[in-house]
């Protein structure tokens, strides 16, 4: 331990120490590491030839530090056979799932956060099972980053951002426990599946009339999806995803043409709306 001191805006006590660099590890709950990000943080910290910016751990246990924040740079003093890792110690440990959301070390895409919801999730469902998600709605964000983790557990391929924009608008937190609120998760992460599958079947046979492009799942459910913009009172979640899958088995491929696909790309991209 190096000092004692109090932080600057709520003036909790903290430790400042060099640890151990084979007791700390990454917190079980946070995304997993981005290869190309350690190399460029390791290529940097050798140029330098100097470590400046401490990681933040909790201890769960006596021995054993977890780094919600800073898991990157920890790797790469793993990388460089440290001995000893700087680092910031909060002593209450459940500020772990308080200090994930601060974690901008590398930007989170939008499957690193889904998949850090759901982790999380699961580990609040086992170490305090009487609370709800609206308890942690901070922690969690957003509540369609809960159902999109579970998608991509199943599959890492999961095409997240085409179905995002309808799960923002119908996905809510759940008010029963976080036990049976998994339970309820799984069934509407079932529903999505069941869309998508739908979805995979009219983007094959659009590629069999030779029309190919990134786009095409977009392009589709913003023309199958049962949400408009106009409709101020959203159907709910089952609805939707029931309505949506309907849809696109009944959705008309032979009147799709790769002009509007990608005049609709064009429109989407940041920058293309007025």
């Amino acid at each position: 331990m190096l000092a004692i001191y109090q932080e600057p805006v709520g003036g909790h006590w903290q430790l400042f120490c060099l640890l151990p660099r084979t007791k700390c590890e990454a917190s079980p709950y946070q995304r997993d590491l981005s290869p190309a990000h350690v190399k460029r943080l390791t290529e940097a910290v050798k140029r330098l030839d100097r470590f400046v910016d401490p990681i933040v751990v909790v201890s769960p246990r006596p021995g054993v530090y977890w780094t919600p924040n800073g898991n990157h740079r920890r790797a790469v003093l793993d990388k460089l056979k440290a001995d000893a890792v700087p680092a910031i110690l909060v002593v209450e440990p459940e500020v772990v799932f308080e200090v994930l959301p601060l974690n901008v070390e590398k930007a989170h895409n939008l499957k690193e956060k889904s998949l850090e919801v759901i982790r999380m999730y699961r580990a609040l469902a086992n170490e305090q099972p009487a609370s709800t998600e609206e308890a942690w709605a901070h922690q969690f964000e957003s509540p369609h980053f809960i159902t999109l983790g579970l998608l991509y557990e199943g599959n890492k391929r999961f095409a997240g951002g085409a179905f995002a924009p309808i799960l923002r608008r119908v996905d809510k937190f759940l008010k029963p426990t976080l036990p049976k609120g998994l339970q309820e998760r799984e069934a509407r992460a079932d529903l999505v599946r069941e869309a998508d599958e739908a979805l995979g079947e009219v983007v094959a046979k659009i590629k069999r009339r030779g029309i190919n492009h990134p786009y095409v799942k977009n392009y589709v459910l913003a023309r199958t999806t049962p949400l408009t913009r106009a409709r101020k009172t959203l159907p709910s979640f089952d609805q939707t995803f029931k309505r949506l899958r309907d849809n696109l088995e009944a959705f008309d491929v032979s009147r799709v043409r790769y002009d509007e696909i990608q005049r609709s790309a064009i429109m989407a991209a940041p920058g293309g709306e007025p």
